[in-house]
C-alpha cells in the first residue's frame, strides 16, 4: 500500500481552500435524494445528523427536506464556511459542532437519521458505526454515501491516461486496495459492516454517471483529491500543470469522466 494517509492528517486536508473545495465538487445525483425520501422522509422525521458536512452539499438538501440538522466538523475552516453558506437559514434550523465524529458530544437514541457524504472513510468503521446506531431512535435511519470520481467499471480515456500520475501518490482511506477496488465499492465489505453493527433492512445502489468537464472544473476537482491536497505548493503545481497539459492537448480542453454514487441504507430496528 503506498503511503497511507493518516485519517488524522486527512481530516485537515480539505479545508485548506475552502472555494476550491466547494466549486470543485459536484453535486451529488437527485437519485440519492429521491432514495432518502423513499425510505427515510416523513413528517414525523426531523431531527438528522451529518457526519463531515464539508461546505453543505448534502447539508442544504437535508434543510431543504424539512430536517433540523447536526453537522459534526472537525475542520475550522470548512465549519466557518458551513456557517457562513447556511446564515440564511433558521436559525434552529442548523446546529454546528465542530469536532471529530468519535468525540462528538451528541444525544443518544435521539435522531431519525444520521448521514456521512464522501466522509465516512475519514472515520473509523467499526467505532463509528458503532456511535451512530447509538445515536438514532428505535427505528431511525442511516445513510452513507460516496461519489467515485472514475468508475473502475467504466474506465473514462481521461482516467487511463492520467492513471500513472496518481499512482506514485499518497493513498486515501478511500482507495487503500487501489483506484480498481475503492473502499465504496465494496459492497458485501460494507453492507457486513452495518450488519455487524445491528443495523437491518440495509439497501444499496450504484447510481451511474457522466460529466462533460473543461479545464478548469477539473483542476479544481482534482485539486480536492486529499493525495493531491497533501503535496506541497510547488510539487501540486507541477501536478496541475501536467493534468492540464493532458486535457488540452490529447482531449482538444474537455474531458467525459464517467462517475459512480454508491449509498448505503440502513436502519435501527424498532
Amino acid at each position: 500500500m503506498q503511503n497511507p494517509i493518516p485519517l488524522e492528517e486527512g481530516r485537515a486536508l480539505f479545508g485548506r481552500n475552502t472555494e476550491i473545495y466547494q466549486e470543485g465538487r459536484p453535486d451529488y445525483p437527485e437519485r440519492v435524494y429521491d432514495l432518502l425520501k423513499k425510505h427515510c422522509g416523513s413528517e414525523n422525521h426531523f431531527q438528522a445528523f451529518e457526519i463531515g458536512p464539508g461546505t453543505a452539499q448534502a447539508t442544504e438538501k437535508l434543510l431543504h427536506m424539512g430536517y433540523q440538522v447536526t453537522a459534526i466538523e472537525p475542520d475550522p475552516n470548512l465549519a466557518m464556511k458551513l456557517n457562513k453558506r447556511l446564515e440564511g437559514y433558521p436559525q434552529n434550523s442548523f446546529t454546528l459542532v465542530h469536532s471529530t465524529f468519535e468525540d462528538a458530544k451528541l444525544p443518544t437514541s435521539y435522531f431519525d437519521l444520521g448521514i456521512a457524504a464522501t466522509s465516512f472513510h475519514w472515520v473509523d468503521p467499526a467505532k463509528g458505526l458503532e456511535k451512530v446506531f447509538q445515536l438514532l431512535r428505535s427505528g431511525g435511519w442511516f445513510a452513507m454515501w460516496w461519489t467515485v470520481f472514475g468508475d473502475p467499471s467504466n474506465m473514462d480515456a481521461f482516467m487511463q491516461k492520467t492513471n500513472h500520475l496518481f499512482a506514485p501518490l499518497s493513498t486515501s482511506p478511500s482507495h487503500k486496495a487501489g483506484y480498481r477496488h475503492p473502499y465504496p465499492l465494496q459492497k458485501d465489505e460494507r453492507i457486513n459492516d452495518l450488519k455487524k453493527s445491528g443495523f437491518t433492512e440495509i439497501l444499496s445502489e450504484e447510481i451511474r454517471w457522466a460529466s462533460q468537464m473543461d479545464v478548469r472544473r477539473t483542476i479544481q476537482l482534482v485539486s480536492t483529491f486529499s493525495p493531491v491536497a497533501r503535496l506541497n505548493e510547488t510539487e501540486r503545481a507541477t501536478f496541475l500543470c501536467e493534468i492540464e497539459r493532458i486535457i488540452n492537448n490529447d482531449f482538444g480542453g474537455t474531458v467525459k469522466r464517467n462517475f459512480v454514487t454508491a449509498i448505503y441504507l440502513a436502519r435501527k430496528p424498532e
